[in-house]
């Protein structure tokens, strides 16, 4: 929901956990914003996301909203959010407190986790898909 945008303290709070924005977050979320006020000035919908039908409601966007401005790419907010978890891994290395930090279950931690210590392995120069098949 709008109220769940705390930009000022660098946080935004999703299903109730209240989570750290990370710098892309906090650089476009205020674009967001404005380009939202502009668009729909007079939106009674007080979610955060909001596309032209559900402006002038009161529910949620659906997750097939973002798939055309993704260039067609099959993308959810789902995917988004598995792909922010795996890339704040990546970044700071497998840590079994992701499952605290993320809201995951125990078994979707300890993948991620693998799934990194994988990934770190692979020289840079390396493509993956290639190593993938070699391994």
């Amino acid at each position: 929901m709008l109220d769940d945008a705390d930009l000022g303290n660098r946080r935004l709070t999703i299903a109730g956990c209240v989570r750290p924005l990370d710098d892309l977050t906090l650089k476009l979320l205020p674009d967001w914003l404005e380009h939202r006020r502009n668009r729909w000035p007079n939106a009674a919908n007080l979610h955060l996301l909001i596309n032209n039908q559900t402006a002038t409601k009161t529910s949620h966007a659906r997750n097939h909203w973002i798939s055309a401005p993704m260039r067609g790419q099959d993308a959810t907010l789902e995917g988004l959010l598995i792909d922010r978890q795996l890339e704040e891994v990546l970044t700071h290395g497998p840590d079994p407190l992701l499952a605290e930090v993320f809201g995951l279950d125990e078994k979707t931690a300890i993948r991620y986790a693998s799934s990194a210590r994988a990934l770190m392995e692979w020289p840079l120069e390396t493509d993956p898909a290639t190593s993938l098949r070699t391994h």
